[in-house]
């Protein structure tokens, strides 16, 4: 399906797995990410579409970088266009994302040998270098400075407002029925100040139902259990409640 974007014209800058971007004329600050629903897993082995899940997402993030925003975390959003697209600022991206992790699941609890729900004693803030050819590797803040990664104090920057995120949206979907698992965040930088970048939505995080533990997330799709686009609704009409 064409997106609005490409109706008119826009420069396809970038396609990646959910999103596609495009550069706007004579605008050398802003650009437009368009939300597809297109769904993937398993570093792309696993393919499908999820209904709606681009209008979902793109609302969800619209709605959580708003509330970020409250709180005093920026990101790139500036607005939602429409249904499936979002304005943003154009970032110099850091090559590294950022997995905080309040509940033990998915590959955190393979590793540690632990069954999934375990509550862990403080949060675990993960660093991954972004890399599809060789499977984002989990790295630490050494290789920053050894490899040139980028400056180590952005990445510092870019923990401490990871655990803000944390605390904000702990509260959040707790107070609507659900936990906060785990989530990945991506950064860049906006006139040298480290920002949030990329998405935040059921893509992105692992939420469950508070009583019934139940998965509201892309877990659903990657495991094959069914009541995908429900759980991704699910998460739209509760951040549907941020105004924006």
């Amino acid at each position: 399906m064409r997106s609005t974007s490409d109706e008119k014209g826009l420069k396809k800058i970038y396609e990646g797995k959910a999103k596609i971007l495009y550069s706007i004329p004579g605008d050398d600050e802003r650009i437009i990410a368009y939300f597809k629903d297109d769904a993937t897993a398993y570093n792309g082995k696993k393919k499908g579409t999820i209904l709606r899940k681009g209008e979902y997402n793109n609302s969800i993030s619209s709605s959580i970088f708003t509330l970020l925003k409250e709180k005093g975390i920026e990101s790139h959003f500036i607005e939602k266009l429409s249904g499936k697209e979002m304005l943003v600022y154009r970032l110099k991206m850091l090559p590294v994302e950022l997995v905080v992790r309040n509940v033990a699941a998915g590959s955190l609890a393979k590793k540690m040998d632990v069954e999934e729900g375990i509550k862990l004693l403080s949060p675990v803030v993960e660093i991954y270098f972004k890399s599809d050819e060789l499977g984002d590797p989990m790295i630490n803040e050494t290789y920053i400075g050894a490899f040139d990664l980028g400056n180590p104090a952005d990445v510092e920057k870019a923990k401490q407002i990871a655990l803000k995120v944390n605390d904000v949206l702990k509260d959040f979907f707790d107070g609507n029925g659900l936990i906060l698992v785990d989530y990945k965040l991506e950064f860049g930088l906006l006139k040298g100040d480290v920002v949030l970048a990329d998405e935040i939505t059921p893509d992105t995080m692992r939420l469950w139902d508070k009583v019934t533990l139940e998965k509201v997330d892309k877990d659903r799709f990657r495991r094959d259990l069914g009541g995908v686009e429900e759980a991704y609704k699910r998460v739209y009409d509760i951040t549907s409640k941020i105004k924006q």
